[in-house]
């Protein structure tokens, strides 16, 4: 379990960097080499980076590919954010802030709300988010995720990560926790989320960031766009008693040892009972299905288990896409992503990346966010900055929830 109680801050970072095509290391694609004979360029000791075209029901594409060996120690995983989970940023400038030598995008995030007008967007991503072995969010209902339709059998709750013991896998990370009241616990139902479930109530601590919290009571369990609830409450702890309440969610930055309780519908009802100057206790962790710590995770979904693709996995529609793979029992990472540019953005179906991940030797895959978000980021020789490798399909590289980060200790 990854267990977190109120008493972190985070320093929040600078969340916007366009960087035009010209200043990107992928624009010359011309004569690019294929799969079989693409050489691995060193990027850092345990780093290489590699891409080639690939034939596919499409049409063909063009892969960059990081290949991480978590067996040498002196490499590392790590989560790219841009100090708050409602923000967004560039994986180049996240990258760089960060000081790592190599990333690519990560988790599907809420991206726009026109279902809902006049609610801000908040930028945060779907899935569960782990930081240094800290809980850094849950995941939001099924029915509220942005992204494809989810494999079936799969929930949001799917991560790709690395354990405390150095190797990468895919799990499941469950929030939980309560909300203590005079002896009494009331189970908590999210925590830094973009959408809560009906009837629940959801802590947001300094780590969610300044924007607005109302879009944690619109939609439903199973509807996205449904209309805002119409019975919310708000409750404000700080260092552990109620020091205001309001009818309505609110915004703007929540300080360190400071906690927001949110509820919609029955969870409304049970806050409003609380008063002025009240103890209230809350805590709250990670549950991972397979009983591991994690040093770091991100949300997406599994697409590869024991080298065998899901069952379902959709085999028609093509697209731009991110992945990862995983290999060696743990110690040998892949991360995947597509060239945005013209002549390849037809792309690969889930179905076609899950072959692809298997091709490269991984056993296990999972699918992140693409279309306009996949970017692949790594330093050229000698340079203490990355440069994007791949061309991201807007023209620009997108500001993004989330990352996995290549770093050298």
């Amino acid at each position: 379990m990854t267990r977190h109680q109120k008493r972190f801050g985070v320093r929040r970072k600078s969340a916007t960097l366009l960087v035009a095509l010209g200043t990107m290391a992928g624009a010359a694609l011309a004569g690019a080499a294929p799969a079989d004979a693409a050489t691995w360029t060193t990027v850092a000791a345990g780093v290489a980076y590699r891409q080639y075209d690939l034939p596919a029901a499409a049409g063909t594409t063009h892969v960059h590919v990081l290949s991480v060996d978590l067996g040498n120690t002196h490499v590392r995983l790590g989560l790219l954010y841009p100090g708050a989970v409602a923000s967004r940023a560039a994986i180049s400038s996240l990258a760089n802030s960060q000081k790592a030598v190599a990333g690519i995008n990560g988790d599907f995030f809420n991206i726009s709300e026109t279902q809902h007008p006049g609610v801000a967007a908040t930028g945060a991503s779907v899935g569960p988010a782990v930081v240094n072995g800290k809980a850094l969010k849950g995941a939001v209902p099924n029915g509220q995720r942005f992204g494809p339709a989810l494999p079936p059998g799969t929930n949001t709750k799917a991560v790709v990560g690395v354990g405390t013991d150095g190797k990468a896998r895919v799990d499941s990370l469950s929030l939980n926790g309560t909300v203590s009241v005079l002896g009494r616990r009331l189970p908590l139902g999210g925590v830094n989320q973009y959408a809560l479930a009906e009837n629940s109530i959801g802590a947001y601590t300094s780590d969610w960031g300044s924007v607005s919290r109302k879009r944690a009571t619109c939609g439903t369990d199973t509807e996205r766009a449904a209309a805002c609830s119409t019975s919310t409450y708000e409750v404000t702890l700080k260092k552990g008693r109620v020091v205001s309440t309001s009818t309505t969610p609110g915004s703007g930055t929540i300080t360190a040892g400071t906690t927001v309780l949110v509820g919609r519908e029955a969870g409304a009802a049970r806050l409003k009972k609380l008063v002025k100057g009240q103890a209230v206790a809350v805590r709250y962790g990670l549950t991972a299905a397979s009983k591991s710590a994690y040093s770091f995770a991100v949300g997406g979904y599994p697409i590869l288990s024991a080298a065998k693709p899901l069952s379902g996995l959709d085999g028609s529609v093509s697209a731009v896409r991110t992945a990862v793979g995983i290999g060696n029992g743990g110690k040998r990472v892949y991360l995947f992503a597509l060239d945005g540019a013209t002549a390849y953005r037809k792309g690969l179906t889930i179905a076609e990346v899950a072959a692809a991940l298997k091709s490269l030797g991984a056993t296990e895959g999972f699918s992140l966010d693409g279309g306009g978000s996949s970017t692949l980021v790594a330093r050229p020789a000698g340079s203490t900055k990355v440069t994007v490798r791949n061309h991201p399909s807007d023209g620009y590289e997108r500001p993004v929830a989330n990352g996995i980060g290549v770093f050298i200790k």
